[in-house]
């Protein structure tokens, strides 16, 4: 069983305070927005425990900051779900319905009556840039066009029925997870202004990277079975097996080895953040927020890692819903 495999992460891991805060105003949230209107498809979204998830990725947050983090990993999981059927394989419609929350994004307001994604995520937008700083504001509209424009290339991936290659992949998986959303996300919550020169110095630029990496490369072995009933082709254990011709055995092992080899470089890179911060001149409070941001990326793979071993989400999805249906019992995407 996957769900049995160990990745060692050495990143410390922590809590929220505010977890059974951030459940019940989650709970309300979802269900004022009707992403999960039916009974089944409430008690479904409550057993992945969303706001475990937010309270381990953002240890840092609590209050409105941390019910942003729960109410956007609501968002990601519901909205993704709604791809997992008939409409995954639809390539042209898919990227018609996403180019409408792109929109969404860039200034277009969704009319009353919209679906509940459309309008849910309008406002996770608009809580998310008001205050925010204008640079983190114009690199997270950009990531979350990223995001929901690779949609349409991952039915493309379905549609094609074989793995791609290790680069392909990638593009569209790095897209597709919606990772670097998250840990931009953590820089919000955390209230962090990111010097320019510092956050794209090649070492946190690469950090960060692995920080995108490793958490959904972790989450494509434990979401293994579930994806492959699914056929899903964008997960790492299927592209190792079709370009290495490995066993589903030495894939997984491959998998883990592709996950250490980053958790080293990123250690390794950590310790070269004092000197950059050093030769950049940074002041005091400059040097903490790298310090801090450096931490928001080790608090959500850590988080990650922790809450995927422990939801129903992966362990059970297969007992819950049909591998041949969508992956959903509300569609809230009117699609």
């Amino acid at each position: 069983m996957p769900q049995d495999v160990e990745f060692r992460l050495p990143f410390p891991l922590s809590i929220s305070p505010d977890l059974d805060g951030a459940r019940r105003r989650n709970f309300h949230w979802v269900q004022r927005h009707r992403l999960a209107a039916s009974q089944a498809a409430l008690d479904w979204y409550t057993a992945w425990d969303m706001p475990r998830l937010a309270a381990y990725g953002f240890p840092y947050a609590k209050g409105a900051e941390l019910d942003l983090a729960t109410d956007t990993m609501a968002f990601f999981f519901v909205f993704d779900d709604q791809l997992d059927g008939p409409l995954g394989h639809a390539p042209d419609q898919v990227a018609r319905l996403c180019q409408g929350l792109i929109d969404i994004v860039h200034g277009t307001q969704p009319i009353a009556g919209e679906d509940p994604c459309s309008l849910a995520f309008a406002e996770l937008w608009q809580r998310s840039a008001t205050g925010a700083p204008t640079g983190w504001a114009a690199r997270t509209a950009h990531e979350w066009e990223y995001y929901f424009a690779s949609q349409a290339h991952e039915a493309i991936s379905r549609l094609r029925g074989t793995p791609a290659d290790m680069e392909t992949y990638l593009q569209v998986r790095r897209g597709i997870a919606g990772t670097a959303l998250t840990i931009s996300l953590g820089e919000r919550v955390a209230g962090l202004d990111v010097p320019a020169a510092a956050f794209h110095s090649p070492q946190l630029r690469t950090m960060r990277d692995i920080a995108v990496d490793i958490p959904l490369m972790c989450n494509d072995v434990y979401s293994l079975e579930k994806e492959e009933a699914r056929g899903d082709m964008d997960n790492l254990v299927l592209v190792l097996e079709h370009t290495h011709q490995y066993t589903r055995e030495e894939a997984i092992a491959a998998a883990r080895e592709e996950v250490e080899k980053r958790v080293t470089r990123f250690q390794g890179l950590a310790d070269e953040v004092p000197t950059v911060c050093a030769l950049l001149g940074l002041d005091l409070h400059q040097r903490a927020t790298m310090d801090r941001y450096v931490e928001v990326m080790t608090a959500w793979m850590s988080g990650y890692h922790a809450w995927e071993t422990e939801t129903l989400r992966y362990t059970h999805a297969n007992r819950i819903l049909p591998s041949t249906g969508p992956g959903y019992f509300d569609n809230v995407l009117g699609a």
